[in-house]
């Protein structure tokens, strides 16, 4: 892979990219992902805790925007080590590095479906119990598109398909960013396998194949099977902030709750810590604990950045014959390395399982199945072109009647099945926690009116 092919600024459709004055087409991408839909719904998703009441505690919003902070300056960082060893294109320039990262790291989260990972678990479930009749009716490539629901992927799908022009390239990113974003580049299919470089995970459901393969082209990622390519190195960026505030974010999140105490997280993030005496001074004072977390963690994020640009240029001859193993911190210094996956095992044993969670995460799974059951049978009567039953038609009206693909009456059976469940798919993983609890109530008959 090369750095002139891999930062293509073109725009999915091969159209031109657009540069206005103090605008480049790297800054549009942030401000399409910004002003869509899908991001503003973060707002009411999902973090690690569903339906928080606290406003102090994360959600997919904030924490997007969180990580978009720490991808922009990672990727400003390697593009200036890169531009001091002459190695970015003359086109190019260390912000164009920032702007890319920063996008795919707005979207990352895009695609996830209401209560998060447990809704994606919930889907999963679905589509292999009451919904498994349905996955006969599709080629075994659509059947694993549902069976292992990704929220990965249905974000490449809001990007490139249903928001902004829907069915016609989506929102039109420049192929730089849909590169970056694609964190896992194969199909579903492959996730299927256990050759899949991460099994049970991909970036593409087989709707937008045509996109992808049309991406990593453009882009130049190396391929290393069928429909399998090597990530654009920029997406390791992208991958490291993701993991970076994880492993902050998740542990104030546990102190703002009274999940976790002070001592074990100042223990754990200690090696991460710089010894000065301004630090000594904030962690010997009286401010109250969740002040002093936040006071470190800049301090602590500065190191992990460091760690990780480090990282990227040690091993940027790999990453461009896209031959690296593992992840970015796996090669990261061993103190960063061991401090950001000690701090996520931490937050799996002592946020993660907290009752309260466990609780939510139980009625997520009905929530998603009640809405699953009426949404997956109207889109099934739709595909036939059965309109006998009035409930469904009214599920029909709700999803939007002209949201489906203009073409549905001319694609075969199997094709149509498959593009009206998705489209069903697009609706439920478009919902807010709030408004997904809200229509599985009012889909029961249980609902209070709605204003």
């Amino acid at each position: 892979m090369d750095w002139s092919t891999l930062l293509n600024k073109r725009r999915l459709g091969n159209r031109a990219a657009k540069d206005e004055s103090g605008r480049t087409a790297f800054i549009r991408d942030h401000d399409k992902i910004i002003f869509s839909g899908a991001f503003r719904r973060l707002a009411r998703k999902t973090q690690v805790h569903p339906l928080a009441t606290n406003d102090h505690v994360h959600n997919r919003l904030t924490h997007s925007l969180e990580v978009s902070c720490v991808g922009r300056t990672l990727g400003i960082r390697v593009g200036e080590r890169l531009e001091k060893q002459r190695l970015l294109p003359q086109d190019a320039n260390p912000t164009d590095l920032g702007d890319i990262v920063q996008s795919a790291c707005l979207a990352h989260d895009i695609g996830n479906p209401p209560f998060g990972h447990t809704g994606e678990r919930a889907i999963r479930a679905w589509f292999g119990e009451r919904g498994k009749h349905y996955l006969g009716t599709l080629a075994p490539e659509q059947a694993a598109d549902l069976s292992i629901f990704e929220g990965n992927a249905q974000g490449f799908r809001i990007l490139t398909k249903s928001e902004y022009h829907q069915y016609d390239d989506g929102m039109r990113l420049t192929y730089a960013t849909l590169g970056a974003f694609l964190k896992y580049p194969w199909l579903s299919a492959t996730g299927q396998q256990a050759s899949c470089p991460r099994p049970g995970k991909y970036s593409t459901f087989v709707a937008e194949a045509a996109a992808f393969r049309e991406v990593a082209g453009a882009t130049g990622l190396t391929r290393v099977g069928e429909d399998i390519f090597a990530r654009h190195p920029l997406a390791y960026l992208v991958e490291a902030a993701d993991d970076f505030c994880y492993a902050i974010i998740d542990l104030e999140d546990g102190l703002e709750m009274d999940l976790l105490h002070w001592d074990e997280v100042h223990a754990l993030l200690s090696p991460a810590i710089p010894d000065s005496e301004e630090v000594r001074a904030l962690l010997h004072s009286d401010v109250r604990v969740g002040r002093k977390a936040a006071l470190l963690r800049g301090k602590i994020i500065e190191r992990f950045i460091e760690a990780g640009v480090e990282a990227f240029m040690a091993n940027h001859d790999r990453l461009l014959a896209g031959k690296l193993h593992g992840d970015l911190i796996s090669h990261c210094e061993p103190a960063v390395r061991d401090v950001v996956e000690n701090a996520k095992q931490l937050a799996r044993t002592k946020v993660f399982e907290h009752p309260r969670k466990v609780e939510l995460e139980i009625g997520a799974f009905e929530v998603i199945g009640k809405l699953l059951d009426g949404l997956i049978e109207a889109a099934a009567s739709h595909a036939r072109g059965d309109e006998s039953n009035f409930r469904h038609q009214r599920i029909i009206d709700l999803i939007g009647r002209h949201s489906f693909p203009p073409d549905l009456r001319q694609l075969s059976d199997q094709d149509r099945m498959y593009q009206c469940m998705m489209r069903a798919l697009d609706f439920l993983s478009g919902m807010t926690d709030d408004y997904a609890t809200y229509l599985a109530k009012q889909f029961s008959g249980m609902a209070v009116t709605r204003y």
